[in-house]
């Protein structure tokens, strides 16, 4: 009997223990799903940050090409010349500083302005200064009279994201008031969008669209992560694939542009390009990563180090190195003047070497219609691959929409290498060629591929 009695104890221990870790289950369960219902705590701290930027600029527009038709001049007069328009445009902000009244937000918001306005999200406005700004990284430095009400936002820590981190983006797109998207953080390390560009990317699926750019992308600390600045789009729309600037990029570059009012990018003084197992067998090599030395630039910090052409770099201190893209990123996210340690492969044995890099000095640039009318809405400067210390051509580094060079079909990234028969080294080369001409045969290489532009008048 006894024993009976002890078994329906057991199991009515058994059952009720069973009752109760189900309702400590599900208690813990909408604990869990109630942390995460809403959003809206982490919006109400995080958002005070982020500002809306509108500027103001003017640029050339250019006539349409119909009215250099000498048809056309005897009864329009002489040929029009390009005339001045204003234009709007905007972006957002995030405030990072509120006693020095510092705001970080991305180049391509700020870089025509004219004037500048920030507006909080109470809608108080305030006119804006750049303190500096970089179009290696896409970021730049405001200033604003900020008051005691304002909020930093608090910086994270980038380089402990995950893929699948919730993260919450937050800007003004299309200029409308202060949005707020969710989503999840898609991938890391993705490469620039841009050729020129310095640094890897942050991307995420929580919606980017115009007008975000400069904004915040969030984790759930509520600490600043990224700065988006840019989508992945087929029709100017978000399509779930956006990208940001990873916070820990946007610290280094920060520091500069508030310190010196530019970046003082290192150089390494290297002509680079890609390893494969193809290159590496002719080569006799018994790696298939890094980034292959193809010219030493004289009096650089690379021959200074000791490198030589036929060395792989593999890594930069800490930093391996798989291809020429890391190399670039390595070096010209340091400063000039620092020092680093670079391991590199030279007759498939590895060596140590140390170098003091150098400055990478801001390239001049060239309004294309200074030189020919015919090139008019180009951007120019001389192209240095990867940091080289010596130019080889000449590259375009934007084209204005409608503008003759867009009807050439010249594109941002081009690289002119040539005009007619003629090579070209640099702007000044460039200039002799094309100035005062008629006629423009340019020879150019995009993405891999050799093309020639005609170009008449």
């Amino acid at each position: 009997m006894m024993h009976k009695n002890l078994k329906f104890f057991l199991a009515g221990l058994i059952i009720a223990s069973s009752t109760l870790l189900a309702e400590e289950m599900e208690i813990n369960e909408k604990t869990t799903l109630s942390q995460f219902s809403s959003l809206a705590d982490l919006v109400e701290i995080t958002s005070p940050s982020v500002v809306r930027i509108a500027i103001k600029g003017t640029v050339r527009s250019q006539p349409n090409p119909f009215f250099d038709d000498p048809f056309f001049e005897r009864f329009f007069g002489q040929p029009q010349m390009p005339r001045e328009r204003e234009f709007g445009g905007g972006g957002s902000g995030v405030i990072v500083d509120v006693d020095r009244g510092y705001i970080i937000t991305n180049h391509h918001v700020v870089e025509r302005a004219d004037e500048i306005k920030v507006f909080t999200k109470d809608g108080d406005e305030y006119l804006a200064e750049i303190v500096g700004s970089d179009k290696g990284t896409d970021l730049a430095v405001l200033k604003i009279e900020a008051t005691e009400d304002m909020v930093a936002i608090d910086l994270g820590d980038s380089s402990s994201l995950r893929v699948g981190d919730f993260a919450l983006a937050i800007g003004a797109p299309f200029g409308l008031s202060q949005t707020v998207t969710s989503g999840i953080i898609s991938a890391l390390g993705r490469p620039q969008m841009t050729s020129d560009g310095f640094g890897e990317m942050i991307q995420t699926d929580a919606a980017i669209n115009p007008g975000n750019s400069g904004g915040a992308l969030i984790d759930m600390d509520g600490n600043l992560v990224g700065i988006p600045s840019s989508i992945f789009t087929r029709g100017g729309g978000n399509i779930g694939i956006g990208f940001a600037i990873p916070v820990n990029t946007v610290k280094n570059i920060m520091l500069q542009l508030i310190e010196y009012g530019s970046v003082k990018r290192g150089l390494l003084g290297v002509m680079i390009s890609d390893i494969n197992q193809e290159i590496a067998e002719q080569l006799g090599l018994e790696i298939s990563k890094g980034a292959l030395i193809q010219e030493v630039s004289p009096d650089s910090a690379a021959e200074d180090a000791g490198l030589e052409a036929g060395d792989v770099i593999i890594q930069v201190n800490d930093s391996d190195i798989e291809n020429a893209t890391d190399l670039r990123n390595a070096i010209g996210l340091k400063r000039s003047g620092e020092k680093v340690e670079i391991k590199i492969v030279r007759n498939n044995k590895e060596l140590k070497k140390s170098a003091k890099l150098g400055e990478l000095v801001a390239q001049e640039t060239v309004q294309a219609d200074e030189l020919n009318t015919l090139l008019a809405g180009a951007e120019l400067s001389d192209y240095l691959p990867d940091g080289y210390m010596q130019s080889q051509g000449v590259i375009i580094l934007s084209v204005e929409p409608n503008s003759n060079a867009d009807r050439a079909r010249l594109k941002q990234g081009d690289i002119i290498w040539a005009v007619g028969n003629m090579e070209i080294s640099d702007l000044d080369e460039f200039k002799s060629f094309t100035e005062d001409k008629d006629i423009l045969i340019l020879r150019v290489k995009r993405n891999g591929r050799q093309l020639i532009i005609q170009m008449r008048k």
